[in-house]
């Protein structure tokens, strides 16, 4: 490409400089040779009006006096009747350009000359041509090379910067050429690489969510086959365990229905108005064996009888979250109290731990922050699970820990459809 930018560089300024250099050399040709003959004529003029002074005044007409009226460079030859001729300066050889003046007392004046002058004048300008139409060359060489780097170490660089993006590296570069053209290419380059990136990110979110999210019924499933386990006797007892041991498959399925769903479309929502009440009696009955195996207890106060709308899958996961760090992060008794706030409905879950450091209160809910060995990914998705159904969780106070679920209390109006008339 470099080659092919200078070539034609070069090529258009060679077609220039010989469309206007020979225009030029023309020109100047025909002007110096011009200029010559006016300088041989007036200068024949201007003798002519010396010589008739002379005879005015009755001044003698000879070399004497008029050598030094003749230019270096030129024969001059002076006719006065009845006088001598008179010859000023050295005749010139070869080829010469005359003028002859008469006066208006029959003298006449003849100036010549050479060619050989003009000639040298005219070869001297066509040097000074001949050198700035080369210098010129140069100049748009030197164009054409920076021209030539200038355009294709940005293509080149984009042809990197997309190899980078098909290799798996979407991190995009931000650099701009100063060509419009490049940097629209760049601009979406650098796009694709930021939805690339974004696309990467949120598979690798979806593959720590579902991970962590699984985890939790999974966890509570095992304890509850183990109670089928040790339970085995009492045939009433078993079919109760294998009951709350169904719903964990169910609640389960739902969280791996959520997650592909969100994967496809985040938007996409599945808020109803649900029985809050069975929800938390669901979370409670749960994970009830877990607390009583570590010595400890969850109780529930505050309002009965609430609903809320949300997804219950989603409610139930985040309440599992926290009720799950209660268990390995915080001390003695767990308390689910609820109540009515507005429009909304709280879930406020709380132990007598040590709570949460100053330093991490702010940061909680980020992702891999965690206070302890664990992956700091519950807290964040169950925020983006209250977040994706219009409620949120916040931390109210560190210590001792109170994390509150809010949950609106009724769906939103939605607003009219305009109708399209086919």
């Amino acid at each position: 490409m470099r080659r092919r930018l200078i070539s034609s560089t070069l090529a258009v300024v060679l077609v220039v400089i010989a469309v206007f250099g020979l225009s030029l050399v023309v020109v100047e040709t025909r002007t110096i040779q011009s200029s010559a003959r006016d300088g041989v004529q007036s200068e024949a003029v201007r003798l002519v009006g010396i010589v008739e002074n002379r005879i005015r005044a009755g001044e003698p007409v000879d070399a004497k006096g008029l050598d030094r009226q003749v230019a270096e460079n030129r024969y001059a030859v002076v006719h006065v009747p009845g006088r001598p001729v008179v010859n000023l300066g050295a005749r010139p050889h070869g080829g010469v350009i005359s003028a002859t003046q008469n006066g208006d007392h029959g003298e006449s004046v003849t100036v010549e000359e050479a060619r050989s002058t003009v000639s040298g004048e005219i070869g001297r300008t066509l040097l000074v041509i001949l050198a700035v139409a080369l210098l010129a060359v140069l100049a748009a060489v030197a164009l054409a090379v920076r021209q030539a780097r200038r355009l294709a170490s940005p293509l080149t660089d984009l042809a990197e910067t997309a190899e980078r993006l098909g290799s798996g590296d979407p991190r995009p570069r931000h650099r701009r050429y100063g060509v419009p053209e490049l940097d629209r290419i760049a601009d979406v380059l650098d796009a694709s690489a930021e939805r690339i990136g974004r696309m990467l990110t949120a598979e690798r979110r979806l593959a720590a969510d579902a991970s962590h999210q699984l985890r939790t019924p999974l966890t509570a499933l095992s304890m509850r086959l183990e109670e089928i386990v040790a339970t085995a006797e009492d045939q009433d007892a078993v079919k109760e365990e294998a009951t709350i041991a169904l719903g964990q498959v169910e609640r389960l399925t739902d969280v791996v229905q959520r997650l592909l769903t969100n994967s496809r479309d985040p938007r996409t929502g599945s808020a109803v108005d649900f029985d809050l009440d069975e929800v938390i009696k669901q979370q409670v009955e749960e994970w009830r064996p877990a607390y009583q195996a570590e010595g400890r207890s969850v109780v529930l106060s505050g309002a009965r009888r609430l609903r809320a709308v949300g997804t219950p899958g989603a409610v139930a996961q985040v309440l599992a979250t926290l009720i799950e760090n209660s268990l390995m992060h915080g001390a003695g008794t767990v308390t689910l109290h609820t109540r009515v706030t507005g429009n909304q409905a709280v879930v406020e879950v709380t132990d007598n731990g040590p709570g949460v450091p100053p330093d991490l209160g702010p940061r909680v809910f980020e992702r891999t922050v965690s206070g302890r060995n664990s992956t700091g990914l519950g807290l964040a998705v169950a925020r983006d699970l209250a977040e994706a159904d219009g409620g949120r969780l916040e931390l109210l106070q560190h210590r001792p820990p109170v994390f509150a679920l809010f949950l609106a209390q009724e769906i939103p109006p939605q607003p009219p459809r305009e109708k399209v008339i086919s």
